[in-house]
């Protein structure tokens, strides 16, 4: 029997991304799109919790099921039919807690990098001057 290995076949994989990989990069590219244009909207806090499930989704350690679970908060937050409308006052406020359930279930795999990431790219959303020194060529080397 030969042995594989699992870890070298999905982070060296080169050529054309198959259906599923494709999806994902779908979903990577409108999460990145509703957190960017709507981050003030939407609130610092849900933004940075989005955030480090994104980047915990991103990091190929996290492990299927963590991911599963991150996939499925984050379509919430982006689907529009929501239980209450985002268009209302306090519209994302399921959305925030479904994220937080997501990052409880899965905050073990949550890496420090994956939280400072999401807080270097909240701080230069929301113009905080403590972390005015990022440069936005990092904030865009952290977007998919």
């Amino acid at each position: 029997m030969k042995a594989t290995n699992t870890k070298d076949s999905h982070s060296t994989r080169k050529g054309p991304l198959d259906s599923s990989q494709q999806t994902t990069e779908k979903t990577y590219q409108k999460i990145w799109k509703k957190l960017s244009t709507q981050a003030k909207r939407v609130g610092r806090q849900t933004v940075e919790t989005g955030l480090k499930l994104y980047y915990s989704a991103r990091d190929e350690h996290t492990p299927a099921w963590a991911r599963t679970v991150i996939y499925g908060a984050l379509v919430y937050f982006l689907v529009p039919l929501d239980a209450i409308p985002d268009l209302i006052p306090g519209g994302y406020t399921d959305d925030l807690t479904t994220l937080l359930a997501a990052l409880a279930t899965v905050g073990m795999h949550v890496t420090p990098t994956h939280k400072q990431k999401a807080e270097d790219v909240t701080s230069h959303w929301f113009n905080d001057p403590e972390h005015q020194d990022t440069s936005k060529s990092d904030i865009k080397e952290s977007a998919p």
